[in-house]
């Protein structure tokens, strides 16, 4: 009989979906005779208003609230606040939570987003036995208390950073392990040498090539960086990825450039395109710094969303593996002195970027999923339900 495979996710950012997707195809190549993977997008299916909106809610707070987003990522993460606004979340959806478990029988639970692990867990309790419950922690340094809850059979994390975190949560170590972020392995399996790469692509072959990305949506300050690199008349080629966002693809259709330059809109080809490259620049997403580091790919950081990628920034400076500049003079600067220092500097850059990566996280992680399906079903600790009361009087609140 085959072992049934359930991923909680939503569409809140790309990211959980992505790592997902990467640990299904990882598994159907692992076991593709004895495994069943569903995702389900949690809050748009089986959550009420005005949960079952974060998918449309989330970009926009990211992109229009930044600072206001920093500030409540880092005010509520606690252990006691993320506990009582998780579970204040799990009242108002314990019965579409529960329904999910009755639509999606699984022979494992996995958890790729943050704010699902507590209530799924919840919900599951709710169950006289249950399948094992693994969360996989897809933010890659500055991880919310919302990861980690310590009835999880086994939680699977990025980096060790995040592994400390989950200590200081009160995880046992023998539950934890580092296995770093799931890439899909058609990523790797697409990766070529920069010739072969940058010949069907139809690059010139040998000049130092610059990538610049903004997302599938084209955000950020993709074309100022451009514009900034091109005023310095340097011996590179610029290769701008402009996403869905049409306006910033016929703004750089029309520029005059100085250098070669090649202009894309939405890609599906991003393996060949960092293949092909030197540098990119880029923003501090968990995602994108995955696939660099195994690419090789130096970066140039641009943009962080605050308290959620801080620790990216972090990452990629302590592993020398590229900077944070956020304006595009600075950027283009630094452009050229990379460029100035040779083909050498180049190469440890590379290296540096290259000895972060994780390239066998999905295939780690899929053998996990693999071991804990082979369990019998765990008998639920049907503790005593805390109120909301219960839960204030905890953190010293009188309601």
């Amino acid at each position: 009989m085959k072992k049934r495979v359930l991923f909680l996710m939503s569409d809140t950012g790309g990211g959980h979906r992505a790592a997902a997707e990467a640990i299904q195809e990882s598994l159907v190549r692992r076991y593709p005779n004895d495994v069943d993977v569903a995702l389900v997008d949690v809050f748009r299916d089986y959550t009420p208003f005005p949960f079952r909106n974060f998918p449309e809610l989330y970009p926009w707070l990211v992109n229009h609230g930044k600072s206001s987003w920093g500030a409540s990522f880092k005010l509520t993460n606690t252990r006691q606040r993320a506990k009582i606004l998780t579970s204040t979340m799990y009242m108002t959806a314990e019965s579409g939570l529960k329904q999910m478990l009755r639509d999606h029988p699984a022979d494992v639970v996995v958890s790729v987003h943050s704010l699902l692990t507590h209530i799924a867990m919840r919900a599951m309790l709710s169950l006289q036995k249950r399948p094992p419950f693994v969360v996989v922690v897809t933010d890659l340094v500055s991880t919310h208390y919302f990861w980690y809850d310590r009835r999880a059979d086994r939680t699977l994390l990025p980096t060790q950073i995040a592994f400390e975190r989950g200590l200081k949560a009160g995880l046992d170590p023998n539950k934890m392990r580092v296995t770093g972020l799931p890439v899909h392995p058609r990523f790797t399996d697409a990766l070529t040498d920069k010739a072969t790469a940058r010949a069907a692509l139809g690059w010139h072959p040998t000049l130092p090539t610059i990538l610049l990305v903004g997302g599938g949506d084209g955000m950020g300050p993709v074309y100022k960086i451009a514009r900034a690199i091109d005023e310095r008349g340097l011996q590179c080629q610029l290769v701008i990825v402009c996403g869905r966002n049409a306006t910033l693809k016929a703004q750089a259709d029309t520029a005059l450039w100085n250098q070669p330059t090649h202009i894309y809109g939405f890609v599906s080809d991003m393996p060949r395109l960092m293949a092909g490259s030197d540098v990119i620049a880029t923003k501090a997403g968990p995602a994108t710094i995955s696939e660099a580091c195994i690419a090789g790919l130096p970066m140039l950081l641009y943009d962080a969303i605050p308290g959620q990628e801080e620790g990216n920034v972090d990452f990629v400076i302590e592993n020398n593996a590229g900077v944070y500049i956020t304006q595009p003079r600075a950027a283009a600067e630094t452009v050229e002195a990379w460029l100035s220092e040779g083909e050498t500097y180049l190469r440890w850059r590379s290296a540096n970027a290259r000895r972060a990566a994780r390239p066998d996280a999905a295939w780690q992680i899929a053998d996990e999923l693999w071991d804990q399906a082979q369990r019998p079903l765990i008998a639920a600790d049907r503790r005593k339900k805390l109120t909301l009361k219960d839960m204030a009087e905890q953190i010293g609140i009188e309601l």
